[in-house]
């Protein structure tokens, strides 16, 4: 059974600790996401590494064999938002590490707006300004489904909530920004299109001629 007081590790690490470029991925990989330590990183990574190993299992078995198991299994993973509503179990070999992280709390706390940098999202979550359903969520690697990601807010006892708050005010400035730069890019996209759909009158005239 194992001490019941030092619970089982739930990853497995590197079998090579000092390769140079792992390092350097896992590095950028922690930035990109805000994660506190490799074994975070490690724990998805154990986890995706257990989702194929089952997949390819059942991928063995006939398809009357595997009905309902595999029926369960991709539910899951598309109620959670990790594959897409018409994935099939062949699918999940294509997963990545990134698939599982996306669907962090924190990464979906800064996916929407509700904090500037993904290391603010996580501080947010930690300080207890960050609810779903209306129930308090206080750990960064809780993972949301896809129904929940609609109902994420800020809680009604944190200042945050509150539209004047210095943090939404910002917040909001910087989604007009993202928005009014949307739209510049796409207006010399939209003239060269332009451009090429309508002929000028000369045009027109030297078409009329060779017809």
């Amino acid at each position: 059974m194992g001490d019941p007081k030092k619970p089982k590790k739930k990853y497995r690490g590197p079998k090579h600790l000092f390769q140079a470029g792992r390092i350097d991925e896992e590095l950028k990989v922690m930035g990109k996401y805000g994660l506190r330590s490799k074994r975070e990183l490690w724990k998805y990574k154990t986890r995706l590494s257990n989702v194929r190993g089952l997949v390819r299992k059942m991928l063995a078995l006939t398809e009357e064999k595997r009905g309902a198991t595999e029926r369960d299994f991709l539910q899951k993973l598309k109620r959670l938002g990790i594959l897409p509503p018409t994935a099939a179990l062949s699918d999940v070999l294509n997963l990545s590490i990134d698939d599982f992280l996306e669907r962090r709390l924190q990464t979906v706390i800064y996916r929407i707006g509700l904090a500037q940098t993904i290391h603010q999202a996580r501080q947010l979550i930690t300080h207890g300004h960050i609810t779903i359903e209306g129930k308090k969520k206080t750990a960064p690697s809780y993972i949301v489904t896809a129904d929940e990601e609609k109902r994420i807010s800020y809680a009604l006892a944190s200042a945050l909530e509150k539209p004047d708050h210095p943090l939404r005010e910002m917040l909001a400035l910087k989604m007009r920004g993202r928005g009014e730069a949307k739209v510049i890019s796409e207006v010399p996209e939209m003239e060269a299109e332009a451009e090429e759909e309508i002929e000028t009158p000369e045009e027109e005239e030297k078409g009329g001629e060779g017809e």
